[in-house]
């Protein structure tokens, strides 16, 4: 299918499926073709596909996205991209089609270094936004009083003024339809542990991160998290008591 396409564009599921079918794909195409792979998989992986296409004479990019499913329907995706100049020109008007912003961050693997520094971000934050709705609960703060108070205060964050995990409140979001997946948990946590294994590998201290990506392993594979969106910590917290 590859074969005399002047761009392949993949999103795989992980770093061990994207390599294998790399390995398909590039021998079928053409010198100064493009490459673009838009999957979140490792920064190794990504930097070894890149390597790859870069012999056989193609131009590779790593452009993970972010915004979900509801960011793919309204065409407001940003594409963080890694690779050449020449191959982010390449991919740059394809990622104008399919999205809403495109960001150059560096060199093969920088698009999947912001992807994983971002959802680690994003993880943490939704996180504690549901630890102070629950909070908020136990202190008999109206969730709306809540909503309003934080989401033009410096609480603000993508989390609660645009995705918030508490029903009823704020723009239309997964929890206003019992938490059915935007963004699954069981995503969340995948790319939280990319992010756990890049810290690793560069030895850096995230204990943030750790704790998030222990909080949402719990969540998914010991409780019932696993098909739910990624925001419905928030009825885990209210059910649950100090210690617990």
């Amino acid at each position: 299918a590859a074969s005399g396409r002047d761009v392949v564009i993949t999103m795989l599921p992980d770093g061990a499926i994207l390599r294998q079918v790399a390995a398909e794909i590039i021998p079928s195409m053409a010198a100064g073709c493009g490459f673009i792979d838009c999957s979140t998989v490792d920064v190794d992986s990504a930097r070894a596909v890149a390597a790859d296409a870069d012999a056989a004479g193609l131009l590779p990019v790593d452009a993970p996205v972010s915004g979900g499913v509801g960011g793919a329907v309204a065409g407001t995706l940003t594409f963080m991209a890694g690779g050449a100049p020449a191959a982010f020109a390449l991919a740059e008007p394809l990622f104008g089609i399919m999205g809403q912003k495109a960001v150059h961050c560096g060199d093969s693997g920088a698009g999947q270094s912001a992807k994983i520094c971002n959802n680690m971000i994003l993880g943490a934050t939704m996180i504690v936004t549901c630890e102070a709705f629950a909070l908020a609960d136990r202190l008999g703060l109206d969730r709306q009083k809540m909503f309003d108070v934080v989401s033009t205060s410096s609480g603000y964050s993508w989390t609660m003024n645009a995705y918030c995990p508490a029903p009823g409140v704020g723009p239309q979001s997964p929890s206003d339809n019992d938490y059915l997946p935007g963004f699954a948990a069981e995503l969340m946590l995948k790319d939280l542990r990319l992010s756990q294994q890049a810290a690793d590998s560069v030895d850096a201290d995230t204990p943030l991160g750790a704790a998030a990506a222990a909080l949402y392993a719990q969540f998914v594979e010991d409780e019932d998290g696993r098909g739910r969106d990624f925001s419905a910590m928030l009825p885990r917290f209210e059910g649950r008591k100090r210690g617990d």
